[in-house]
């Protein structure tokens, strides 16, 4: 499909990735583009967009009101992007471990999937067009730090996989957004390298409009799909070396 003339729904889109694909879905044309948040404090936040095309809506994937409301008011799009996440950084072991991996289930898995099975007849209806579902390159590895977020990233994909099988008949690309470490807020501490958003939206929006359905958005994500797990053993000495907390 293609960008330009597009009309997206992308959730948590009041800041850093989410803010990213915004400014570039604008930037290639989208004529609309439903911006997502949590709730009206984090929406007057949004930064000024001129010409009326983006269009903040109150929006929390984990409820379910919310997502009824975002079907009523967004029945026009042609392109869904699940970029809402959170990483409440637990080992399996921690004290609070099955809570931060409720929640993180809760805003990275049930969020998605809820929002993907009621806009797929949307879509549909609509001609079929995308969803995108940002996902990590810690869907196919773990490390003690966020042990339970990949988890639920893990979750993520397979679900990502199950959704685009259901979606092909009518003419919906699904597509699989991996990645390593982002420079956003959510990855503020994190000490090694990380990749920029732009760099991590253009090649999904590319790949969308290409009919990819798997994007790897930078070095770590290619490295890693392409050693497990076959390799493992070559890449848990080079994570033990950095520091992520």
């Amino acid at each position: 499909m293609k960008i330009e003339g597009s009309v997206v729904l992308v959730t948590g889109g009041n800041r850093g990735l989410g803010a990213e694909y915004v400014r570039h879905l604008l930037s290639r044309g989208a004529s609309k583009v439903y911006v997502g948040a949590r709730n009206a404090e984090l929406i007057n936040a949004l930064p000024s967009l001129t010409g009326g095309r983006a269009i903040p809506i109150s929006l929390d994937i984990t409820k379910a009101s919310d997502i009824s409301a975002a079907v009523e008011s967004c029945s026009d799009i042609t392109m869904l992007i699940n970029n809402a996440g959170i990483a409440l950084k637990s080992s399996i072991l921690a004290d609070n471990s099955l809570e931060n991996a409720k929640a993180e289930f809760e805003t990275n898995v049930w969020g998605p999937f809820n929002l993907s099975k009621a806009f797929a007849p949307v879509l549909a209806k609509n001609g079929g067009g995308a969803i995108v579902n940002v996902l990590s390159a810690a869907s196919w590895f773990s490390m003690k730090e966020v042990a339970t977020y990949a988890m639920s990233k893990s979750a993520a994909w397979s679900f990502t996989n199950g959704l685009r099988i259901d979606v092909a008949p009518s003419n919906t690309l699904v597509v699989a957004v991996h990645a390593g470490f982002i420079d956003t807020e959510m990855a503020a501490n994190v000490k090694m390298d990380k990749t920029s958003p732009f760099q991590v939206v253009d090649r999904t929006l590319n790949a969308v409009e290409a009919g990819v359905s798997e994007v790897l958005a930078d070095d770590s994500s290619v490295f890693i799909k392409n050693n497990l797990p076959n390799h493992i053993e070559t890449f848990y000495p080079l994570i033990a070396r950095h520091d992520y907390t």
